[in-house]
């Protein structure tokens, strides 16, 4: 068959293709679910004050989980990808993954090395069943509702993951936001090595690094927020989020979006 016809048997994915603009905006979506979901706890909330409104985690995580299932239905519904509407489902589910998680560690007193493990566990598990059903757990192959669920709620899983795992990583083991930051960015640049140079699996390396751009975001969104007594900068959190916002715009709109695909049976 010629490459014509393989372009035409291709099936349209609604998610985007994966590209070095792909993972630039997944990290500026990251920073920005740290420094949002912090501004609606921990700041209008005031979940870390004197004056903390009572379940403050709890309401915020409400919020933002109402707000990630009426966008993933909305992406269901899509017949096709649309770029800002993929971007606000994945920024939905990253704030939706910061606030979840500080509510298991902080209110619900698990911590950040039980809610790390026990997310870890969600993870896998969301893959398992997902290649179990599907036969494969590539991206590529978001065309249809039962895969979209199964794609979205691995992605809460790994946010929500992330967000432990950066808070474990700058708090408990004492590195501090970068030297954390800085880990996440060595095991990328390993995974970015090994996908340049061995025959390891593509989509292995995908969901590797889709994890690790999480507590990247994680660790470089408090290191922008929290006091300068605690390690970062003491940016206001609305005045980060509204920055980090504003670049995540720009760069939707300049790198190309465009959806990825994968040929069908008969392609192949």
């Amino acid at each position: 068959m010629n490459d014509q016809s393989a372009v035409r048997d291709a099936v349209l994915s609604k998610v985007p293709a994966v590209t070095l603009g792909f993972w630039i905006i997944k990290i500026l979506a990251t920073t920005l679910g740290e420094t949002g979901g912090d501004t609606v706890t921990m700041t209008w909330l005031g979940e870390t004050t004197d004056h903390a409104v009572p379940n403050g985690y709890l309401i915020g995580t409400g919020i933002f989980l109402t707000t990630l299932v009426v966008l993933v239905i909305a992406q269901m519904l899509a017949k096709k990808f649309h770029p800002f509407l993929f971007w606000l489902t994945i920024i939905a589910s990253t704030t939706a993954g910061t606030t979840m998680a500080d509510f298991a560690d902080r209110s619900l007193g698990i911590g950040y090395t039980g809610g790390s493990a026990i997310l870890l566990a969600c993870v896998l598990a969301s893959l398992l069943l997902w290649y179990l059903v599907e036969g494969t757990v590539s991206v590529d192959t978001v065309n249809k509702p039962r895969v979209e669920v199964f794609y979205w709620l691995t992605i809460t899983f790994s946010q929500t993951l992330g967000t432990a795992l950066g808070d474990w990583m700058a708090d408990t083991s004492g590195l501090g936001y970068l030297g954390a930051a800085g880990v996440f960015v060595a095991g990328l640049a390993v995974t970015a090595l090994l996908y340049y140079t061995t025959n390891v699996s593509r989509v292995a390396l995908f969901w590797t690094a889709f994890v690790l751009t999480r507590p990247l975001g994680a660790t470089v969104g408090d290191f922008f927020d929290k006091p300068l007594a605690h390690g970062g900068l003491n940016v206001s959190r609305p005045i980060a989020t509204a920055i980090i916002a504003s670049v995540m715009i720009l760069c939707i709109l300049v790198f190309p979006q465009r959806a990825g695909s994968h040929p069908t049976t008969s392609a192949a």
